[in-house]
């Protein structure tokens, strides 16, 4: 694995600087209960491994509503909110998914980032129920930090159905800590969870190992004498998996570093195996004698259709005909069909066509005399007649069908089931069916993905996701508008779809041929399949949309400003004069350069172009299919390409950029000149 898979503490530390600043002890340190950084108001972190409800439960605690999501890397953005209970309010901090202390993810990095950072009042562990052997390892490395921990069974309802029993008192009087259950999505448990935020908070005692290994932590604990943000028995484990940013921190800060050394050699030596792995065997030891001595299996289980429909999800016999079916009525007929066609039409011919381009038209003509700035509101490339007719006209109808679509998949428990379907097919390309996550977010919104995908654990997989995306991912709103182009050209969407999913996979195997690294391995949590919650599905399709209008609204404004721009300096007429001589390569009119000048500004601003150009009758039945290839390959909108300079370095990002230009316009030309040599006319 390349090195920036498994930084452990030393990508933490450096992870923001203030963080380091604080394990190190800069400042006063008080007592856990007694601090607070920023106001009296008590912290409460929730912590927990991907898909366990995490942010179900927040949203539930809080009212503030986080995007909820049964996959890996929704939470990387953290979300704070806050809860009243009694008279007292708390800060509640909801963070991405995490399996252990030794992180490997960015998700893990900045989960223990806040822990360290945020010296919390109480961490809420939430833990799939039924996997509480697995989960609760993570438990014990919690309450080693020295911070008060609360276990919350959670998805309690799945582990009954299983016929698994838990004794709470039994499990609350082995770990000394409250341990709630409840069913984040119904809001069972909440108010019981909600009362023991109010009961003090106390530490408690961690557990201890077998002897030779615990003989070796008390003896580093009473040689550790500085001041950290953790407990010297956490800070003992980590020097003895010889973790380099805490054993290096530990020689700064301590004096007898070389009797601390000398104790992690020695005690190295004691164990066949390395010290982390015999920590993960202690703790794993430990867990699940807990869980043996506190629960019960009836050994009746409840497999229903439900999980008769999960299985077939994932087998590949069953799962790729339900993955063409959702496709074809959840993207096509829904998005492409209903929301291209049907609300497209009403919004754009009706309301924008015959109402308010023709009033605000004769409005602005009225008052500005002046036919520049009249041009700037009104014209062909105006603010009004085009900026805010295909934001709002055009791209949010389909934006929207879309996101409802994506919502109801996601709250129904399929996406992580995609992702185990589509392994073995994605490791072929270097990427495992994480990359699924970032890839089906890709269909939403490119730039958005972009940043989803520093969720991927090694730099080798997040350059080639971010490749895909710029290169044969087309967002929402352009695959709406190339669906519409396609209205009565069935062969045409066949042949663009098989264009681009052989570039897809061409691409991503040459880039992990080309791109050293080890195979990316992959394990994810499957959360049960559910029916959608309709107020789920609602208030996350609402926020999408909400964010999405937000951010796309004022770069159609400003397209527009820079085109208006470019029209008066000529530099806008110079940009398309360069670009007529490669469209004419292709077998595309002049006119078609406008269209990729558009393309650039917004991928869906192109595929608007385009569509214009189809209900005037300028674009051929064949030229519509090259022109939608080589624009959905085209180089990345705006907000893209900043974003992948930003996610990859500015070397990488335009390194991209280049070869997807020159790439799309070799494929454009090679589909054209196919069609022309085979003689298909469609």
């Amino acid at each position: 694995m390349e090195n920036e898979s498994h930084l452990g503490m030393e990508a933490v530390l450096n992870f923001p600087v203030k963080i380091r600043e604080k394990f190190q002890g800069k400042g006063s340190h008080e007592k856990l209960n007694d601090f607070h950084p920023d106001s009296e108001r008590r912290k409460v972190v929730i912590v927990g491994s991907p898909n366990v409800g995490k942010s179900v439960l927040f949203h539930r605690l809080t009212g503030t509503y986080v995007t909820v999501s049964n996959y890996p890397g929704t939470t990387v953005e953290v979300s704070r909110g806050k809860v009243t209970v009694g008279n007292e309010v708390f800060e509640v901090i909801d963070t991405p998914g995490m399996y252990s202390f030794l992180p490997i993810t960015e998700e893990e990095r900045v989960t223990l980032s806040i822990l360290l950072e945020e010296r919390p009042d109480l961490i809420l562990h939430v833990v799939d129920t039924k996997n509480l052997e697995r989960m609760l390892p993570l438990t014990l490395q919690l309450l080693e930090t020295g911070f008060p921990v609360v276990l919350v069974l959670n998805i309690i309802d799945e582990a009954e159905r299983l016929g698994i029993r838990f004794d709470l008192s039994s499990l609350e009087k082995r770990l000394n800590i409250p341990v709630i259950s409840t069913i984040s999505t119904s809001g069972q448990g909440i108010d019981t969870l909600k009362e023991t935020l109010s009961s003090p908070f106390k530490k408690v005692h961690a557990f201890l190992y077998e002897k030779r290994m615990e003989d070796d932590l008390k003896e580093l604990e009473s040689m550790i004498q500085g001041d950290y943000p953790i407990s010297k028995r956490s800070l003992a484990t980590f020097l003895l998996q010889e973790d380099p940013a805490v054993t290096r921190l530990v020689q700064e800060k301590e004096r007898d570093t070389e009797l601390i050394t000398s104790l992690v050699e020695r005690s190295k030596s004691q164990f066949p195996h390395p010290v982390s792995y015999e920590l993960a065997l202690e703790r794993q030891r430990l867990a699940s004698k807990i869980v043996h001595e506190a629960s019960h299996f009836s050994g009746k289980t409840e497999v229903g259709w439900v999980e008769w429909l999960s299985r077939r999800m994932i087998s590949p016999w069953s799962g790729i005909p339900i993955l063409l079916f959702i496709l074809y009525y959840g993207v096509y007929k829904f998005v492409g069909d209903f929301g291209a066609r049907v609300l497209v039409d009403f919004f754009e011919g009706t309301l924008f066509g015959k109402y308010i381009n023709p009033w605000i038209t004769k409005l602005i003509v009225s008052f500005l005399p002046w036919q520049t700035f009249q041009d700037l509101f009104v014209g062909e490339y105006g603010v009004i007649t085009l900026g805010l007719r295909y934001s709002v006209a055009l791209i949010l109808p389909i934006v929207s069908t879309f996101f409802l679509a994506f919502s109801i998949l996601e709250d129904t428990g399929y996406l992580p089931r995609l992702s185990l379907l589509i392994d073995r097919l994605f490791k072929a390309i270097g990427l495992t069916g994480r990359a699924v996550i970032p890839m089906v977010l890709g269909l939403g919104c490119d730039t958005m993905a972009t940043m989803v995908t520093r969720t991927l654990p090694t730099r080798r997989e997040r350059i080639i996701a971010t490749l895909l995306l710029a290169l044969a991912i087309p967002c929402s709103a352009q695959l709406g508008v190339i669906l519409a182009l396609f209205e009565g050209h069935a062969a045409g969407l066949w042949i663009w779809l098989g264009v681009i999913a052989l570039v897809f996979l061409l691409v991503g195997f040459l880039s992990s041929k080309m791109m050293p690294g080890e195979k990316p391995s992959f394990y994810m949590e499957i959360p049960p399949l559910r029916l959608p919650k309709l107020s789920n599905v609602i208030i996350k399709t609402y926020s999408r949309v909400h964010w999405y209008f937000k951010e796309i609204f004022p770069l159609f404004v400003l397209a527009s400003l820079f085109i208006w721009l470019g029209q008066i300096t000529g530099l806008f007429n110079l940009l398309v004069k360069g670009l007529e001589h490669p469209i004419r390569l292709i077998g595309l009119p002049d006119k078609a350069a406008v269209s990729f000048l558009f393309g650039f500004f917004r991928r869906d601003y192109g595929a608007a172009g385009f569509y214009d150009m189809k209900k005037v009758g300028l674009l051929t039945g064949n030229q519509l299919v090259v022109a939608s290839v080589t624009l959905t390959l085209f180089v990345p909108c705006l907000a893209q390409f900043l974003m992948n300079i930003k996610e990859r370095g500015m070397r990488t990002g335009l390194g991209l950029s280049l070869f997807v230009l020159l790439f799309s316009f070799g494929i454009g030309y090679l589909v054209h000149f196919s069609l022309e040599t085979l003689g298909v006319r469609l």
